[in-house]
Formats: C-alpha cells, sequence, structure tokens
C-alpha cells in the first residue's frame, strides 16, 4: 500500500554514536521543540499525509516521545513508524506504553550478528544485547519490525550471519542499505566504505538468506549492475513519495533530490539496460574509487 509519507527528524541527539551515520555532523544541534514537531504533523494531516517516521537522531530517548506519538494518533496517522536503533525497547514496559500510545511499525537498526562487531559500529557498548531484546520484546507484543542494516568495510563479509541472526529473530522485513559517505560516514570514508564489487556475493547470499525463510528482503543504494538476479529486491522501485522534515529545511520530494543530487550515474550508463530506472551510486562513491566497477546491462 503506497501512502503519503512523512520522515519527521525529532532531532539528532542519540545514545549511538555510530563511525557510519550520515546525520552524525549533526549531532551537536540536539533536539527539537514538541511544539514545532506537533506544528508539522498537524500541518502534514492537513495536507493528506497518512504515515508519519518518527526518525533522528534517536526518537526514543525523547522524554516527549510518547506525547507525539499520541499526538499522531489523535491526527489520524494510520501508519506510525519508529525509526530506532532499538536499544530502549529493551524495557518491555516502554514497548507496552509507545504501542498503546500509536505506534504500530518499528524500524530498528542492526549492524552486526555479534556483539563485538554492532558495539564497534555503533560506538555504544552494550548496544547489540539491548536492540536484540528490544526486537525480541516487540515480536512478543505482535509488531511489525523492519530492520536496517547498513553496509560497511567491517561488516559486509558478516551479511549472511546478519541475515541469518534477523531470520531467527522472526523480523518480517530485513534491508540492507549500503552505506551513504556524508556525515561520520564521510569522516571515516577510508574505514567504512566498502567496494561494491566486493560486497555483491555478500549481499545476494543474505538476501538468499532471507528469501528462503520467507521474509521480506531489500536493497538500498546498490545499482542494478551489482544486482543481477535480485532486481527485484532494490528498495528505490518501491520506497514511497516522502516528505523530510529535516534539520532546518523541508525536502517536499526526497524521491526528486535523492535523483537530482544525491546520485549520480556514469558514462556508460546509458548503454545498461536498466538506465531508465536505476539511480546510480550516491554520487559520493564514485567521486572516491571512479567508474570502473561499474558495467552495463545488455
Amino acid at each position: 500500500m503506497n501512502i503519503k509519507r512523512i520522515d519527521l527528524k525529532t532531532g539528532f541527539a542519540c545514545n549511538n554514536n555510530c563511525h557510519f551515520c550520515v546525520q552524525g555532523h549533526k549531532k551537536k544541534f540536539g533536539n527539537k521543540e514538541t511544539a514545532e514537531l506537533k506544528r508539522y504533523l498537524k500541518k502534514s494531516a492537513e495536507e493528506g499525509y497518512t504515515g508519519v517516521v518518527l526518525t533522528g537522531g534517536e526518537p526514543t530517548i525523547r522524554p516527549d516521545i510518547l506525547d507525539l506519538v499520541g499526538y499522531a494518533k489523535k491526527l489520524g496517522f494510520s501508519l506510525i513508524q519508529i525509526q530506532t536503533n532499538g536499544r530502549r525497547f529493551v524495557y518491555e514496559d516502554f514497548c507496552k506504553d509507545i504501542i498503546a500510545a500509536g505506534a504500530n511499525e518499528f524500524s530498528p537498526a542492526l549492524h552486526g550478528h555479534t556483539p563485538e562487531l554492532h558495539d564497534y559500529l555503533t560506538n555504544a557498548k552494550g548496544a547489540f544485547a539491548q536492540t536484540v531484546m528490544g526486537i525480541k520484546n516487540l515480536k512478543k507484543l505482535g509488531q511489525t519490525i523492519i530492520t536496517n542494516t547498513v553496509i560497511t568495510k567491517p561488516n559486509y563479509r558478516h551479511l549472511p550471519e546478519i541475515a541469518k541472526l534477523l531470520v531467527r529473530l522472526r523480523v518480517d522485513q530485513f534491508q540492507l542499505a549500503f552505506a551513504h559517505a556524508l556525515g561520520h560516514a564521510e569522516t571515516n570514508f577510508d574505514a567504512m566504505i566498502p567496494r561494491k564489487s566486493l560486497i555483491e556475493p555478500y549481499v545476494k547470499k543474505a538476501l538468499d538468506v532471507g528469501i528462503h525463510a520467507g521474509v521480506n528482503v531489500m536493497t538500498e543504494g546498490i545499482p542494478y549492475c551489482f544486482m543481477q538476479g535480485y532486481e527485484s529486491y532494490i528498495a528505490e522501485e518501491i520506497i514511497p513519495d516522502t516528505k523530510i522534515y529535516d534539520l532546518d529545511n523541508v525536502i517536499e520530494d526526497y524521491s526528486k533530490l535523492r535523483v537530482d543530487e544525491g546520485k549520480k550515474r556514469g558514462p556508460n550508463c546509458k548503454k545498461c539496460y536498466y538506465f531508465k530506472k536505476c539511480e546510480g551510486p550516491w554520487r559520493e562513491y564514485p567521486e572516491k574509487f571512479g567508474w570502473d566497477e561499474f558495467k552495463p546491462i545488455q
């Protein structure tokens, strides 16, 4: 179901400090005021938006998060997703409270199959244990779980193991998203951004784990030339039209911005069968590595 959706960045405070965080450079700006966020919610509801993703930073560490979720429900939003690092859901009472307030979809992030890997990437000791238990608590309460795993240089070889863990946790969908070299990921480019040609077999093995288990799987930020045989799992084909309330600006059409400014296509892309639908990689990638890896599909 394709609904009109807003991405509401509640602020940029976070109890993780991921080495690859695209928003990491905004952390100093902290969180937005409750009244400001409620104005955005009310305006969006009046404009006919029926879905909201509360994101950040980390929305669940806000003291007003239950109030914001309840307000969105009162305004009539049918989809209220929490995009989160998942750590606060270790507390079952908090899970129950936010569900009662109106949240009905959860998107926690898991970036490793072991505490050592996940905690290293998130720069937060104990994060893995809390996020895994948070997912278990939400599943026990019958919630829809759509996880996100950012593909980085330290974790790409372990994507199949991460997929196996997510299947064991009974998530409804998992997404593998190639790191976008902005924020902390730009600062840590050499340590965090892998070559796409190296990740390809591991991404496909991880997708196979989910496909064989009957779990919905998607990728993001990986062009078609690295996804042969798996083209139907490219998220850009189905990402809904989204309006984003960012730090100090509003992005009216994220899909258009992503194509026009965020991504780039190379000199040989016009020869490719998928030229009309492929967005290409995030532009920072070929600026660093060039276009040699990108082979047009005939």
